[in-house]
């Protein structure tokens, strides 16, 4: 590594990956000098002038172990995070995993208890929602207490509408064996990782899961979550991909007002004493307390989302900043979607901490009755291909 410049690695060039590495040519401070895909016609997705002056792998430990990478950028299939991000850090690498940390809270702790033992190394996830400016305000919001005590909170995340096409197209798609969840695991880390960063963890989570609600996969397309929260605070967290229009809006309820975002905006309506002071003292049975309606003013994007990231992790590299999104925050909102799923499969209240190896035994036996697996047996698919090579 030059004084300045901090090479990258990147495994998987999917969708993500591709996207990483047209990001890795304009980012500040960073070079891509390497890449890996099992697939070698994956590498056709980059520009010629780009891969002539690239390393081209086939297997994720050759990449690992090349003394001209300094980070390894982990953009594969969900199933295969933990093994690639430990053996990077194994080679002395730093490592960016994109979202999800892993399929299950067991995994990812397995994975943070190998990280541990490398503290020179950075170690960051891919949450490039937490760069958006409209949620740094938020959080800005709700930690200077502008909000007051918090009270209740609902997200509805329904602008998830996916066809059956889209699970049509690739066979580990919606899969148990394949991708490991539905909804909860491929649409909304973001956000699961959004609402444990603004408002910390339930101690109960009681969900409704239903799988196939809206296509003919065998995951989750649909989900209802009830949470409670130390101090009182109450919560819901719904999620689809089978409704059209959709919407993304979270309100939050705090003892100043009704705080909403939705479309990168924030309005506040904003009481000018807190509602119970004024329950408490008023004499008018129908009064409710004064309040100003304002919309919260948003800086304007810098370089924000995927290259934001990246750019940042080259900067901890290189010791000039603090990490946006540490890998051990990864395993919270990981936690939070895998507590929903086991509640609504199991019909049952789960009290927070998650038992990870209650979760990760209802993983497996749904994985053991996957119709992909099933289908797996007669065909060598591309996610055989990348339990060879991965």
């Amino acid at each position: 590594m030059s004084q300045d410049i901090v090479r990258f690695g990147v495994v998987g060039i999917g969708n993500m990956g591709s996207s990483h590495v047209r990001n890795l040519g304009i980012a500040a401070n960073c070079k891509l000098t390497a890449v890996c895909d099992c697939n070698s016609s994956a590498f056709e997705r980059i520009p010629a002038e780009v891969r002539e002056k690239i390393k081209c792998y086939n297997n994720a430990s050759e990449l690992c172990q090349d003394p001209d990478v300094d980070v390894v950028l982990v953009a594969v299939p969900h199933y295969f995070h933990v093994d690639i991000a430990i053996e990077a850090m194994r080679n002395n690498k730093h490592v960016l995993v994109e979202k999800p940390i892993a399929v299950h809270k067991a995994e990812a702790e397995r994975l943070l208890a190998e990280a541990v033992k490398y503290p020179h190394l950075v170690k960051a996830l891919m949450f490039n929602q937490r760069t958006l400016p409209a949620h740094i305000k938020l959080k800005e919001l709700i930690d200077k207490g502008e909000l007051g005590e918090l009270r209740r909170v609902c997200w509805t995340i329904t602008n998830w509408f996916r066809t059956q096409y889209y699970y049509d197209s690739g066979d580990w798609r919606a899969s148990w064996r394949g991708e490991g969840g539905g909804v909860l695991l491929n649409q909304c880390p973001h956000q699961l990782d959004l609402f444990q960063w603004f408002f910390g963890m339930p101690t109960m989570v009681r969900a409704s899961a239903k799988l196939g609600k809206y296509h003919d996969i065998e995951v989750e397309d649909d989900v209802n979550a009830y949470m409670e929260f130390a101090n009182g605070m109450t919560a819901n967290f719904i999620a689809s991909t089978g409704e059209a229009p959709g919407v993304n809006r979270l309100e939050i309820t705090g003892e100043r007002g009704l705080l909403i975002l939705e479309n990168g905006q924030i309005h506040f309506k904003r009481n000018e004493e807190e509602m119970t002071d004024y329950s408490r003292r008023s004499p008018n049975g129908f009064a409710a307390p004064p309040c100003w309606d304002c919309t919260i003013p948003i800086p304007a994007a810098g370089v924000v989302a995927h290259r934001a990231i990246i750019e940042n992790v080259a900067a901890a590299v290189l010791g000039k900043a603090g990490l946006i999104a540490p890998l051990e925050e990864g395993i919270r909102g990981l936690e939070l979607g895998n507590a929903m799923l086991y509640s609504g499969l199991k019909d049952v209240t789960v009290n927070m901490p998650l038992d990870s190896q209650a979760y990760a035994e209802m993983l497996a036996k749904l994985v053991e009755n996957s119709r992909w697996q099933k289908k797996t047996v007669e065909n060598t698919t591309q996610s055989d291909e990348f339990n060879k090579s991965f």
